[in-house]
């Protein structure tokens, strides 16, 4: 028997999910934007918005820095908080990989501070960031399997679409085969 979180993959829309906490891929202006980013803004309504604006106002007044995450309300959303990170863009000519896991164990860092047992995740920076899904998905599954602990029970990957899941599933599942 393990205390690891359990790893689930769902395909849908995040803003679906019904977990303490909606992991949000944030542009550091924490302020809205497209993707998964203006979509967590447009369903959680104008409490998610006046949290971000409140965190602006104050120890974020230049925006949350990329690979770390902060936790505000969730709004009209299904869950309890949202925790918001800003992910890298990728890049052909400087390894940023540690600042992606970052995002990973930083939301998780968070969520457990918040005493939360269930987390969504999205493909973070795997839209306009530009991050190849394979290699997002390995760090991702790698990240949290090394830095959940409890009272986390369970890490769910909502995946947009069919070809996103499948590339999450052959990671997920090489990381089972490795034990990693």
């Amino acid at each position: 028997m393990t205390d690891r979180p359990a790893i689930v993959l769902v395909l849908g829309d995040i803003t679906q999910q019904h977990t303490d906490v909606i992991v949000n891929a944030a542009n550091s202006s924490l302020l809205g934007g497209g993707g998964v980013d203006g979509a967590i803004h447009r369903k959680g309504g104008p409490a998610v918005l006046a949290a971000c604006r409140a965190l602006r106002a104050g120890h974020y007044g230049r925006g949350l820095p990329t690979g770390r995450a902060v936790a505000t309300t969730a709004g009209d959303l299904a869950a309890r908080w949202v925790v918001h990170t800003v992910g890298p863009v990728h890049s052909t000519e400087e390894d940023r990989s540690e600042l992606l896991a970052s995002c990973y164990a930083e939301s998780l860092r968070v969520a457990a501070e918040l005493g939360a047992e269930t987390v969504a995740f999205p493909a973070v920076s795997t839209g306009v960031y530009h991050w190849p899904m394979e290699d997002a998905a390995r760090i991702a599954i790698r990240t949290v399997r090394a830095e959940a602990t409890a009272p986390l029970r369970e890490i769910r990957f909502v995946l947009f679409d069919t070809a996103a899941y499948a590339v999450f599933a052959l990671a997920l599942a090489e990381a089972d085969a490795t034990g990693r």
